[in-house]
């Protein structure tokens, strides 16, 4: 009996060991269309509403924002509006989103991403609110604000209200890198904000909205419907939402913050970002770089919060298709410790060191323009590229830093 009972005692133990540890709760976030929902969409009852979304655009069970209007017996769902990748993500990336009708609803989508960026006053007629609702990736140069924009402004000139369901930064509060300057502004840096600005869709309108940053300063009747739960110092993990990929290239919750670090070099098809691979925008490489070396010279400038591993791979489709590329991948294991945005210029420069026949920027005039138009300043290109330092363009990159945190803050929602 004592046996038996000395056996029950070890089993239990076995179990009680074999268990998973509990994880620590993450907080509840709720984004301002969970926020609306939970409201019955009374800020929308008796108005007929257009809608600017695309895949991103669910709630936290991830039912898309179009059915919920839809369905809803109070909001009268007239419109959508279909920007890069359109509003149910099935457009390849840089393709023109033409008119076409929503199957599931019937309901006429209209293309802001093609010959028309903005909503045209005809687009608008019999609206009576425009609402944004699409998940942002914290980048300028991520076109999805500029429609925001864009559409702010069709809606001012039309003399409707302008509502903005908010969602998480997935880069929180970090603002890095320069403003862009009056003769760089286009679809990829619509605004005068840095590279990495810190605030949410919502607190980006209403700064937009009140410092005149529209097209001839003008205001729009604008409505936020903030989150719930959220701060800045979260990544989207710690939302405990679900991630729904913002464009084919932007997977995974973590890949916006790799986005940042090497987007901008990617403009210039010369070195790889990974497009193309199962890693976007999470390696460095080409096929002429030995690996091995490359990631311990990385490693060796002792920057906190990443690690480099030598990686080797081969590219599906596009850049490099069925090349060997050899290089570094990126693990960003604590991005508050980051400059990201620095990441792609600190490559290049140690790329320069092996590899100083091998200009990253004899490339194309066009693919210089966009790396110039993406990046807001030509300056940054030509500061970097007289002696491909990084600490030649850093002062660059981070004097509007700390003004533009100042002026910003009167507009954040959250802490």
């Amino acid at each position: 009996m004592k046996l038996l009972s000395l056996f029950a005692l070890i089993a239990l133990c076995a179990m009680a060991c074999s268990q998973p540890a509990v994880s620590q709760q993450q907080p509840e976030v709720l984004n301002g269309l969970d926020v609306l929902e939970q409201n019955q969409f009374a800020e929308l009852e008796g108005k007929r509403v257009g809608l600017i979304t695309n895949a991103t655009g669910v709630n936290k069970d991830l039912i898309s924002n179009i059915d919920l209007l839809h369905q809803s017996e109070n909001v009268q769902l007239v419109a959508l509006f279909g920007p890069e990748h359109g509003v149910r993500g099935d457009i390849n990336a840089g393709d023109y989103v033409e008119t076409y009708i929503d199957e599931k609803t019937g309901i006429t989508v209209f293309s802001v991403y093609g010959a028309t960026r903005k909503p045209t006053q005809e687009m608008l007629e019999g609206i009576d609110v425009l609402i944004y609702d699409i998940q942002d990736v914290g980048s300028r140069s991520y076109t999805f604000i500029s429609t925001m924009g864009l559409a702010m402004e069709a809606a001012a000139e039309k003399g409707i209200e302008f509502m903005v369901l908010d969602r998480p930064n997935p880069l929180g509060g970090k603002i890095e890198g320069n403003l862009t300057e009056p003769d760089y502004i286009s679809f990829v840096s619509q605004f005068e904000i840095p590279y990495v600005y810190g605030m949410t869709s919502g607190e980006l309108a209403r700064m937009l909205n009140a410092e005149g940053m529209l097209n001839g300063g003008m205001q729009v009747d604008l409505t936020v419907i903030p989150m719930t739960g959220w701060n800045r110092s979260m990544s989207f993990e710690d939302t405990g939402l679900p991630w729904v990929p913002t464009s084919p290239h932007i997977p995974h919750r973590h890949t916006a913050v790799y986005y940042t670090a090497t987007g901008i070099l990617g403009e210039l098809h010369t070195l790889s970002e990974g497009v193309g691979y199962t890693m976007p925008f999470e390696v460095f490489g080409a096929p002429w770089i030995d690996a091995q070396l490359m990631a311990e010279r990385m490693n060796n400038l002792g920057l906190e919060g990443i690690t480099f591993r030598p990686k080797t791979w081969r590219p599906y489709y596009g850049r490099n298709e069925g090349e060997v590329l050899h290089g570094v991948q990126l693990y960003i294991h604590d991005f508050s410790k980051v400059n990201i945005m620095s990441l792609q210029f600190l490559f290049m420069q140690e790329h320069h060191v092996l590899h100083p026949d091998k200009n990253p920027f004899d490339t194309t005039p066009a693919r210089i323009r966009m790396f110039d138009r993406v990046a807001g300043s030509s300056t940054v290109r030509e500061l970097f590229s007289e002696n491909f330092l990084y600490a030649d363009v850093e002062p660059f990159l981070n004097k509007d830093v700390a003004s533009f945190r100042e002026r910003s803050q009167p507009y954040y929602l959250y802490p």
